[in-house]
């Protein structure tokens, strides 16, 4: 009787089938790529209802061979295989309770519903919390879920229960039952899966995390074996269905096996509120600019230099940013480790110091006040007074000096007093303006240096500073998210804000900064990240003591940032923006650029790019020499005819 009361009070507390499938408390985020196609998820994921009857048989089958093969003969509770785990625990010298359960899928199906115990955020911390507690296994605990299961088979057919089952469970990778796992690791519906994928799937429902084929396929695949010994044995697939599937196992599909974008994910649901994206109770869907090609593209190359050119064992990262002229960033790396999510990101995060890769805005602010690439500042020691520190008297990274030179020259060879003094000409309040305006919103530093780059920016900021000057001299405003909708509904929440600006600068001043900064990879500090028939131009930096080496460049195509350094600020060893970053950045681009054809930077070359160097040293007026006559050819035939006639006389 009491029993019989017990399993009525929970059977009349039991709501409609419909109402139980989805799990959540929380929402999710899908992210697409500039093609429409995922490329990533973020919070718990509930891919839509599915029943016993439209899923997949074969996935329905693998489900209950694994988890209850009696599932359809007994009424929520088997006492055949309480007492088969009880004894299986004991033998392995573990508690009766402990390891295996004996729980038939009526009575997991009541453990995942909570006992129909809600989530409630003033008794619990947050979801997890909530779930732990629903899984402690006591006594009293298995006795009421016993009970619960049994109101269960009384108030739902079979069907039913193993449809809340289907739709519940937990399957790794933030997946929320067998629709949502299914569309994540082989993007199909769970009603579509081959044997292969439906015994891999129900493999999951040990240890979720453990077999998730995102983390280890292989241990995931021979898992998916055990599960088809099961089908076979249990007559859900005859031998040769059993050998075929094992011949066969299941793979991942393009998107989960590339798991790209982690860092890239992480920045792009910043664009977003909290209530939309990472808080959100709703199922939201954001279009990005990401390009799956160019991701891959720069963590291969990542992954290329730091294996064959950095030694073994070294502790330094690396950070990459790729982007168009319009700010749209296509793919970004914000750290050796690529498979992550939730990692702290260099590419958005690390503000470190500029050195050198900041010059180009001291000659973007010179072009614009109307200096020209071969205007001539000369290289020579300098001191200058800074009121509170007493004098400056700064060097060039190489210890010389050059005398007079082009601006060209000066920025195609990095040198530090040519740069300083150009900034002191043009106003360093100028230089400040154009950096700021072009989008480097970091604190400046003050003083004569800044010219140097003792400013702190993040790569992508100075990327996109940097198509900003690509562009023609508008700036840029970095962006990823280009609409933010619900699930199901067609108009956006959020469109894109970012992209293209004010102007900063005019055309031509950028065109002739770029033709300056072609020159930088030509043949100056950046030549190791010249690339084969294709037209370049970017700048190197390297920070005071070589705490921070960069390379920022671009084609008529794409922009890209490389950084490297210790998250400690360790110097490198041996290592300038001229060398392994610009190494990387040229095995980026040229990744990036396969299979594209050749375009010519939008530069404005000078009439006369190298005055005659006699000219650079005696600057004082030259003699000038007597234009020589030109020769009038009515005049020659003239000539010639009285010579003849003369001649005769």
């Amino acid at each position: 009787m009491i029993i019989g009361l017990a399993v009525f009070y929970f059977y009349a507390s039991l709501p409609p089938v419909t109402e139980m499938l989805d799990a959540r408390t929380r929402g999710s985020v899908t992210l697409l790529d500039r093609d429409g196609k995922v490329f990533a998820w973020r919070g718990d994921q509930f891919g839509g209802q599915i029943t016993a009857e439209t899923v997949a048989p074969a996935l329905k089958n693998a489900v209950i061979a694994t988890e209850d093969k009696r599932f359809y003969k007994h009424f929520g509770v088997s006492p055949r295989g309480v007492a088969s785990a009880v004894r299986i625990n004991l033998r392995e010298g573990r508690g009766p309770l402990s390891g295996h359960g004996g729980s038939t899928i009526t009575q997991q199906t009541a453990k995942l519903l909570c006992l129909g115990v809600p989530f409630d955020a003033t008794k619990w911390k947050d979801e997890n919390a909530y779930e732990t507690d629903c899984r402690r296994t006591t006594m009293w605990r298995k006795i009421k879920e016993a009970v619960y299961a049994m109101a269960m088979e009384a108030r739902y057919s079979k069907n039913e229960v193993l449809t809340i089952y289907l739709n519940r469970a937990y399957l790794g990778a933030g997946a929320r039952g067998f629709e949502a796992a299914s569309e994540r690791y082989f993007g199909k519906s769970a009603n579509e899966v081959n044997a292969a994928e439906a015994a891999m799937l129900a493999g999951l429902l040990k240890a979720p995390s453990t077999y998730a084929p995102t983390n280890n396929l292989e241990r995931a695949q021979n898992r998916a074996n055990v599960i088809v010994g099961l089908m076979e044995d249990q007559g859900y697939l005859t031998k040769s269905q059993a050998d075929n599937a094992r011949a066969n196992p299941a793979a991942l599909s393009d998107a989960a096996a590339a798991r790209a974008g982690g860092y890239f994910a992480d920045w792009v649901m910043e664009a977003g509120p909290n209530f939309l994206t990472s808080e959100t109770t709703e199922d939201v869907i954001i279009r990005s600019t990401f390009d799956p090609r160019l991701q891959t593209a720069a963590e291969d190359a990542l992954k290329w230099v730091f294996d064959n050119k950095v030694r073994e064992g070294s502790k330094a990262q690396a950070a990459i940013v790729v982007m168009s002229a319009d700010g749209a960033v296509r793919a970004m790396v914000g750290g050796r480790k690529t498979k992550v999510s939730g990692a702290f990101n260099r590419a958005t995060m690390a503000l470190r110091q500029t050195g050198s890769a900041f010059k180009p805005f001291v000659y973007a602010a010179a072009m614009d006040l109307g200096f020209t690439p071969n205007a001539t500042v000369v290289d020579e020691p300098i001191t200058l007074n800074v009121p509170g520190s007493g004098p400056y008297t700064p060097k060039n990274y190489t210890k010389d000096f050059k005398g007079r030179v082009t601006l060209t020259e000066a920025l195609k060879h990095s040198l530090n007093i040519p740069a300083i003094r150009v900034s002191e000409s043009v106003g360093r309040d100028n230089v400040l303006k154009v950096a700021e305006d072009f989008g480097i919103k970091s604190d400046m530093a003050v003083g004569p240096a800044i010219a140097l780059g003792t400013s702190e920016s993040t790569l992508l900021e100075m990327t996109g500073a940097y198509a900003g000057i690509l562009n023609g001299g508008r700036s840029v405003k970095p962006y990823g998210l280009i609409e933010l909708r619900l699930q199901g509904e067609e108009e956006p929440l959020i469109n894109q804000e970012g992209g293209m600006g004010e102007r900063v600068i005019s055309e031509n001043a950028a065109y002739s900064l770029i033709y300056m900064m072609n020159e930088v990879i030509d043949g100056g500090t950046g030549k190791r990240a010249k690339l084969p028939n294709r037209e370049a131009a970017g700048k190197t930096g390297t920070t005071q003591a070589a705490r921070d080496a960069w390379f920022i460049g671009f084609t008529a195509d794409y922009v890209a940032g490389v950084w490297m350094g210790y998250d400690d600020n360790t110097p490198l060893t041996g290592v300038t923006g001229g060398g392994l970053p610009a190494d990387i950045w040229r095995e980026t681009m040229l990744r990036v650029h396969d299979g594209l054809p050749a375009r010519q930077l939008p530069m404005i070359i000078p009439i006369d790019p190298k005055p005659a160097p006699q000219a650079q040293a005696q600057p004082q007026k030259q003699k000038k020499k007597k234009k020589k006559k030109q020769d009038d050819p009515a005049e020659r035939v003239l000539l010639e005819v009285l010579k003849s006639i003369l001649g005769n006389n």
